[in-house]
């Protein structure tokens, strides 16, 4: 089943799952499952007529004969061939190959006392109870692509951490696959800190042979108690030919803290959507992002930040670098409530252009509904300095090394606010491979022990 994907096509590929016993589970599932996949049957495919999809069309998805109705994953990778992509063998990890969970290539070790690491798809066997209220809260999606994860997902990570307790090493989750067909996958991912607790997160996308297009469609959904705290890194390096959708959905309760950053090299079209609402007093939150692409790769970011609680602080800061006939796409939006004064919010959209076919379109947004608030965004698009060249070369250095190095001072602004060792220094030492001449290159460097 490798026709073009449209709206009949998932739906079709879902009946067909449905009868075959693939969305086997409790009947407040199975029934969300339906609710969703009917949601997405009025909604249909986004197009370039809906606002939230104006600037990026998904035709490359429709047109690269993927399977809907894809079941099963592919063949494990060796233990070998995975630890390139391994920070640290001591971390707690947790593997899915193809979307489904990998008991052999992951690792729990010890943890705190009540907390939980696991695939949802065994949380559903063995507590389903447990995810019931979550999983019903956040119903059946919001747009399209969010309808089809909740109708299709079959697995993800699953992180629970108890009132109190504090992650001592970063969990890390990785995201592989094996390009051997041309599948669809909707990994569902939950997070849950209790009060008072601290986690730190970092979730890896990474192909591991073949170059098979195929898509991604993940959610995710965080949930974070009372003075709970997490960071989360994100770095995408699917293949060249490859299609990344995610979603990252936040609640956060007074006092709680929230602290991502997003990294992506590959994937023929990346859109990374994140939506924050701060729900309770002096909560914050810090979002920061960078994508380096090149030839006719696609990113779209969009955020939402949601004050809607009194003094909650948030923080953006967005960088793009793009080369060849790439496109960047950024959306932020901030809303502060009714109410929620005291409000302190800051958006910063940066973009590096380093050819003339290239193209941005930012949309920063400021929707103020409360007195007593200190609210900015800023937008900037333009080419390496040419005066900061000047200086480069006047002290020996050409003008190829000239560039390259200015263009990762550009980049390092993000990259140097990452608080784990080994994922910065890898990610700097890919980037520099990557920018290898002063531009982006046209294919990236394999993964090896010094790439992340």
């Amino acid at each position: 089943m490798t026709t073009g994907l449209t709206r009949d096509a998932f739906l079709s590929a879902w009946r067909a799952l449905e009868a075959g016993g693939a969305f086997a589970g409790p009947s407040w599932l199975r029934e969300l499952r339906r609710e969703a996949i009917a949601r997405f049957a009025a909604y249909g495919l986004p197009t370039s007529r809906d606002e939230e999809w104006k600037y990026t069309s998904v035709a490359p998805i429709t047109a690269a004969g993927l399977d809907a109705a894809a079941d099963g994953g592919g063949d494990e990778p060796a233990e070998e061939a995975l630890a390139p992509e391994v920070l640290s063998w001591a971390w707690p990890r947790l593997v899915f190959v193809d979307g489904r969970y990998s008991p052999k290539l992951s690792a729990m070790g010890p943890l705190p006392r009540g907390a939980r690491i696991e695939s949802m798809g065994e949380a559903l066997i063995t507590d389903p109870d447990m995810l019931r209220p979550r999983l019903l809260d956040r119903g059946a999606g919001d747009d399209s692509f969010a309808a089809l994860n909740a109708a299709f997902w079959r697995d993800g990570a699953l992180l629970w951490i108890p009132a109190g307790a504090v992650m001592a090493e970063p969990v890390h989750l990785l995201f592989v696959t094996t390009g051997a067909t041309r599948r669809i996958e909707h990994p569902r991912s939950l997070v849950v800190l209790g009060a008072g607790s601290r986690a730190t997160i970092i979730e890896s996308h990474v192909a591991l042979g073949g170059d098979a297009p195929g898509l991604t469609n993940a959610t995710v959904d965080v949930d974070l108690g009372e003075g709970a705290v997490l960071q989360r890194y994100t770095v995408q390096r699917a293949s060249g030919g490859a299609f990344e959708i995610g979603r990252t959905r936040v609640r956060q309760a007074g006092g709680s803290g929230f602290r991502s950053c997003a990294v992506t090299f590959d994937g023929r079209l990346v859109r990374n959507e994140t939506e924050v609402r701060l729900g309770g007093e002096t909560a914050s939150c810090s979002l920061d992002g960078l994508f380096v692409i090149g030839e006719r790769q696609h990113v779209d970011t969009r955020t939402v930040v949601d004050h809607a609680a009194p003094r909650a602080t948030s923080r953006q800061l967005y960088k793009g670098i793009l080369d060849g006939r790439a496109r960047g796409v950024f959306n932020g939006r901030v809303i502060v409530r009714p109410g929620a004064v005291g409000t302190d919010a800051h958006q910063t959209n940066k973009n590096l252009l380093l050819s003339d076919e290239v193209e941005v379109d930012s949309k920063p947004q400021l929707e103020i509904f409360a007195d007593d608030v200190k609210c900015s965004h800023g937008a900037a698009d333009g080419q390496v300095a040419e005066d900061g060249i000047f200086y480069l070369r006047s002290r020996g250095l050409d003008e190829t090394r000239a560039r390259a190095l200015l263009t990762l001072g550009f980049a390092n602004e993000v990259l140097g606010r990452i608080d784990i060792e080994p994922l910065r220094s890898r990610l700097e030492a890919f980037l520099a491979s990557r920018l290898e001449g002063g531009h982006v290159a046209a294919e990236p460097e394999p993964a090896g022990k010094d790439a992340a």
